[in-house]
C-alpha cells in the first residue's frame, strides 16, 4: 500500500469510526486559526453518505455546529482578549500574522457582510472571526451571518462528496503511485530547503 492509498484509506476509516464527533472538531477546527481545510474534511463525509454510511442531516448539523462553534471562540478571543492576547498567543495557535491582517483589512473595507463572504475564501474565512471580535461586532448579527455562510458552503462540499466523491475516490487509487512519487518530491524539497534554511542562520 502506497502512501497516498495509506492515509486515504486512514481518514475514512477515522470518520468511520469516530462518527459525526470527527466532522464536528475537524470543523471547529477549521473555523478557528488550524490549518484544517473544509475541503478535506467535508467531501469524504459526503463520500460516506453515498456509501450509507452517514446520514446526511448529520454530517450538516455537525458540520456547520462545529463552523459556528470554532467561529465563537474566535469572535470570543478577539473581543475578550484583544489583540495583545493574540500578538501573544497567537505563534502557539499557529496564526498567520499577515494572513490575519489581510482578513482585519478585509473585515474593515466590507464590514459585518465580511463574516458571510469570508466563508467562501480560503485563509480569510479560517481567520475573519478574529477582526469581527476586535471590532465587537453585534454577536446575534455575527451568528446569523456564520452560521448562514458556513451551512451554504459546507453543503456544497458535502454534495461534491455525494456526487462526485466515488468517482474522485475510484481516480485517486487508480492513481494513487503517481500521487506518492509527487508527495514523496515534496517532502525532499521541503527537507532540503529546511536544513538550507537551518545551515544559513
Amino acid at each position: 500500500m502506497g502512501i497516498t492509498e495509506f492515509f486515504a484509506e486512514h481518514i475514512l476509516n477515522f470518520f468511520a469510526s469516530s462518527g459525526y464527533l470527527s466532522v464536528f472538531v475537524l470543523m471547529v477546527a477549521e473555523s478557528m486559526v488550524f490549518p484544517v481545510p473544509s475541503e478535506a474534511v467535508l467531501p469524504p463525509a459526503g463520500l460516506l453518505i453515498a456509501q450509507n454510511k452517514f446520514n446526511l442531516i448529520g454530517v450538516i448539523v455537525a458540520a456547520s455546529l462545529g463552523s459556528f462553534v470554532g467561529s465563537a471562540l474566535s469572535y470570543l478571543i478577539g473581543k475578550y482578549g484583544g489583540r495583545p492576547f493574540i500578538d501573544k498567543y497567537g505563534k502557539y495557535l499557529l496564526l498567520n500574522h499577515e494572513d490575519l491582517n489581510k482578513s482585519e483589512n478585509f473585515f474593515k473595507k466590507h464590514g459585518d457582510g465580511a463574516i458571510f463572504i469570508c466563508r467562501f475564501i480560503p485563509v480569510i474565512r479560517h481567520l475573519i472571526s478574529l477582526p469581527a471580535g476586535l471590532g465587537k461586532m453585534n454577536f446575534l448579527k455575527f451568528t446569523i451571518f456564520t452560521v448562514t455562510g458556513a451551512t451554504i458552503w459546507n453543503c456544497f462540499l458535502i454534495f461534491i462528496g455525494v456526487r462526485w466523491g466515488q468517482k474522485g475516490w475510484d481516480l485517486l487509487m487508480e492513481y494513487s503511485q503517481m500521487f506518492d512519487i509527487l508527495i514523496l518530491i515534496i517532502i525532499i524539497i521541503s527537507v532540503i530547503y529546511f536544513i538550507k534554511r537551518h545551515l544559513k542562520k
